[in-house]
């Protein structure tokens, strides 16, 4: 952070510590007292404060809706077979736009929809977890270009955010902080959703915080998607209840329907056998409907099978078993979603404030998830299967898809149907497959045109200055002491109008980046580097290819050999944009960095009762660790988890029962245990376990040791790198799903725990 003031006396340290906590509220100095002041009551006159900023009469509330991991074709709204009634009410009443794309992943996505910037602009070029410490990519979003709660409230507004963050760095997300890039750092009255510097949680026990602070396990054991509902509508009553004419900002960002896919089995067997045709059925049918919608061209071209998908028609039985119930679990998990968002939209029409309300649906915050591969997956991966060993170990614990078991990524043949009309899918930063999604504008009494379709080209950061041009809101010169950038994105308020329906579009040129794949949008033409680091592209590919975006929606026919003239103007004016907004260095290995507060450290002290999320714990990575426990067991014994970290598919877990101590390895979801070979004495004690790696770093060997004496020895093998998946570390316990089944969570501590020491050897 920049110093304002001249340290050396106390006078000028207070101040600067004043400046440093302003950015965890409203920018809101004293103004001068304009009465006047008397020795008595009878001689003065009152003027009362203009402290807090008020928005204009009439303000809108303003809904944000960020959707996760979806494709262009997959809901109702679109021509999508996924039924979201919901949001297709939305879409009818309000405006569709075809046009609109995001950044191919998710937080640098989110980083431009909250600033009004280019991702690498705000420094997010990719995740905070693999940050890379140049200004496009180090993870930390400046105050110098505001969010929208920050502008929003210091227009009046209250704000709230729920759900997804992902945008705070690891190294801040402990209970050390500091706070100011937590979501109520960043302009948000209140946060309550997942770890704010994690891309997602188990759906079932989700790790949440309510500002802060975490929030304890829901009792009912409901689904994080209705208890984020819930609480936005709780947000929603009591500011209305308060202060029913202040509008207030809602940013409303589920985890859905990112993995993992988890859904409860009421909403699965809404789609038993909807989906039997198969993806390529899908696909034509989809395209169908799109062109009656008119949210593609209607002289479109189907797009051709990606690399790797096959015919559905040659699967086999059993493929065609499990891949169905695949889509029949993440179509469930979006009609699901789609529930809980129409839940919020109905409070807000329930309590009289529909109409005066602007909501905005982005419906992807990339293209469709193709992480899932050939046969997708919902348990554990086993490294050395084939294909058909992986279909029949799954085919038989069918009854597991969806449920906290598992952790759902359906294969590519469905990515790329709920992707239709484009090629290829999340984090092609090239391909339109990888950014291109749907937008709805809802706005009651703005928007005459219901059910109006636009086609101007707009991005993600044209969302912020869409919201402040409808809402009448403006961009302070300075907010909480720093002086704002420009915003970077082109407001879309033009389009709203029905008389501009079909105006020309006002964002004329976009770059997109992402891990070494570029583009370049300008007047309708794109020209496209791909560059896929995992070969699924193949390598003559690996050149610049030219579209005519206004006559190919899908990028077919490739024109780079016919215009090269315009290849090389094309790729200069990327080469401008990327130099201005921190593109480069271009980088498509993205190693985790050494991000967690405890990385270069070899030894750590950790306390009863603390908790680390998946993205800012210790990592036990590829090198030989112990971990020990001070502890008082008392006469009548004691049982519990001393550490554990990790989850039901990948951890490991130190703890005690019978009267012994145990350490608990899982690897893909195969438990190994080693106890010790004697019981636990009575009173003051130190447990520990030593896991010594090999030679290679991948044969592991467990050692006991009670009261620094050897109390067991277990050889692993080879077995993979203990990782937290979407639960982290905690100490004197284990929440959410338990790393082994010999105990049941949160299998507290019972004797006196006093810490727990891990150490690197």
């Amino acid at each position: 952070m920049k110093r304002r003031f001249k340290t050396g006396t106390c006078v000028s340290l207070y101040f600067f510590l004043l400046t440093w906590n302003t950015v965890l509220g409203q920018h809101s100095p004293t103004p001068a007292f304009e009465g006047k002041i008397g020795k008595t009551v009878e001689t003065t006159t009152e003027s009362a404060p203009k402290i807090n900023p008020r928005a204009p009469a009439g303000a809108p509330n303003i809904v944000w809706i960020q959707i996760d991991d979806i494709g262009y074709g997959a809901i109702s709204a679109f021509g999508g077979l996924i039924e979201t009634p919901n949001i297709d009410r939305l879409a009818k009443q309000g405006l569709r736009y075809t046009n609109f794309h995001t950044t191919a992943f998710c937080a640098p996505t989110r980083a431009a929809l909250l600033t009004g910037r280019n991702q690498h602009s705000v420094h997010f070029g990719f995740f905070a977890s693999n940050s890379y410490n140049t200004p496009g990519y180090d993870g930390y979003l400046p105050f110098e270009k505001a969010t929208v709660g920050e502008i929003l409230r210091e227009n009046g507004y209250n704000t709230f955010a729920v759900g997804k963050y992902h945008l705070t760095h690891p190294s801040d997300a402990t209970q050390a902080g500091p706070f100011n890039r937590w979501p109520t750092g960043r302009g948000f009255d209140h946060y309550f959703g997942f770890a704010p510097e994690v891309a997602a949680t188990d759906q079932w026990h989700p790790t949440l915080y309510r500002d802060t602070q975490r929030e304890p396990e829901d009792p009912q054991g409901r689904h994080v998607t209705e208890l984020l509902a819930n609480e936005a509508i709780r947000y929603i009553s009591g500011q209305k209840s308060a202060a029913p004419d202040k509008p207030f900002f809602l940013y409303f960002a589920p985890g859905a329907v990112h993995a993992p896919i988890q859904v409860s089995q009421e909403w699965i067997n809404k789609y038993k056998g909807k989906f039997s045709a198969g993806w390529d059925k899908y696909k034509e049918t989809v395209l169908k409907n799109q062109k009656a919608l008119g949210v593609v061209p209607a002289n479109i071209k189907p797009a051709p099978k990606n690399q790797g998908v096959k015919d559905w028609d040659a699967l086999s039985g059993d493929e065609k078993r499990l891949f169905e119930r695949y889509i029949e679990v993440y179509a469930a998990f979006v009609s699901h979603t789609d529930h809980e968002i129409g839940r919020i939209i109905n409070h807000i029409e329930q309590i009289g404030q529909l109409d005066n309300t602007l909501v905005v649906v982005l419906v992807g915050d990339n293209g469709a998830e193709g992480a899932g591969r050939e046969v997708g997956r919902f348990l554990a991966n086993k490294p050395n299967e084939t294909e058909q060993q992986t279909v029949a170990r799954y085919v038989k614990n069918i009854d597991q898809l969806g449920t906290e078991n598992s952790s759902v990524l359906y294969p590519d043949g469905w990515a790329a149907a709920t992707n239709t009309p484009f090629r290829y899918y999340k984090s092609y930063g090239n391909f339109e497959g990888g950014t291109h999604d749907p937008l709805i504008l809802f706005y009651p009494n703005k928007i005459k045109d219901k059910g109006g379709i636009r086609h101007q080209y707009s991005h993600v950061n044209d969302i912020l200055p869409t919201t402040l041009e409808l809402a009448g809101a403006k961009v302070p010169d300075v907010i909480n002491g720093y002086k704002q950038e420009p915003i970077e994105g082109v407001s879309l308020g033009y389009s709203v109008d029905v008389a501009n329906k079909n105006a020309a579009e006002r964002h004329t040129v976009q770059y997109h980046e992402m891990t070494g794949s570029y583009a370049i949008y300008k007047d309708g033409w794109k020209a496209s580097f791909p560059h896929d680091r995992s070969k699924r592209i193949p390598e003559r590919e690996e050149k610049w290819h030219l579209y005519n975006l206004r006559e190919d929606f899908n990028e077919l026919n490739d024109l780079a050999d016919k215009y090269p003239d315009k290849v090389k103007e094309l790729a200069e004016v990327f080469d401008q944009e990327a130099w201005k907004y921190n593109v480069y260095p271009l980088k498509d290995k993205w190693e985790i960095a050494n991000q967690s507060i405890y990385d270069g450290k070899t030894k750590i002290t950790l306390y009863p009762e603390s908790s680390f999320t998946s993205a800012s714990a210790f990592r036990f990575g590829t090198s030989s660790y112990s971990i020990s426990a001070r502890a008082v067991i008392p006469s009548k014994g004691a049982e519990g988890v001393l550490l554990s970290f990790g989850n039901t598919l990948s951890g490991l877990s130190l703890y005690v029962k019978d009267k012994k101590l145990v350490f608990a390895y899982n690897s893909e979801g195969e438990v190994r245990e080693v106890a010790s070979d004697k019981p636990l004495p009575a009173g003051e004690i130190t447990l520990k376990a030593e896991v010594i790696y090999g030679n290679d770093k991948k044969d592991k060997a467990v050692t006991l040791f009670i009261n620094n004496e050897k109390a067991g020895i277990l050889n692993l093998g080879t077995v993979a790198t203990a990782a937290s998946g979407y639960e982290g570390l905690e100490v004197g316990r284990d929440v959410g799903t338990t790393v082994t089944p010999a105990y049941k969570a949160p299998f507290t501590f019972t004797g006196e725990l006093k810490d727990v020491v891990i150490e690197k050897l």
